[in-house]
């Protein structure tokens, strides 16, 4: 059962995360992977919020598996992030790729520590 619940959170997660990096990097004209970078956050956030509820006893292994494995795994990209970050430092914009690197890693790892407070906060 677990891996059809893993298996539904892909199938949202996936195309949410195309739709939303495809709309966040349409207002963008940087060359920074603005979409990304979103989607990645948002995905951080969300698992940080969903294992701050579990830590609480307020999601079960079955919540955990449809939106923190299912949704959340397809949602972020860590092989779009890299891929993305070598482009950018292949095409000469050494800055924009550090930058890219430096702020996913912190910002990803704030959102989660931020989402995970904020659950444990709310629901003891």
């Amino acid at each position: 059962m677990t891996w059809l619940l893993v298996a539904v959170g892909g199938m949202l997660g996936a195309p949410l995360r195309y739709l939303t990096d495809r709309a966040v990097q349409a207002r963008h004209e940087s060359a920074f992977p603005w979409g990304t970078f979103t989607v990645n956050m948002a995905g951080s956030l969300l698992l940080g919020l969903l294992t701050g509820a579990a830590a609480a006893g307020a999601a079960g292994s079955a919540v955990l598996a449809l939106l923190g494995t299912g949704l959340c795994g397809a949602l972020t990209t860590y092989s779009t992030f890299s891929y993305e970050t070598l482009r950018l430092a292949e095409n000469g914009r050494a800055a924009l790729a550090a930058a890219n690197a430096a702020a996913s890693v912190l910002v990803a790892l704030g959102a989660s520590a931020v989402g995970f407070a904020v659950a444990r906060g709310v629901l003891g």
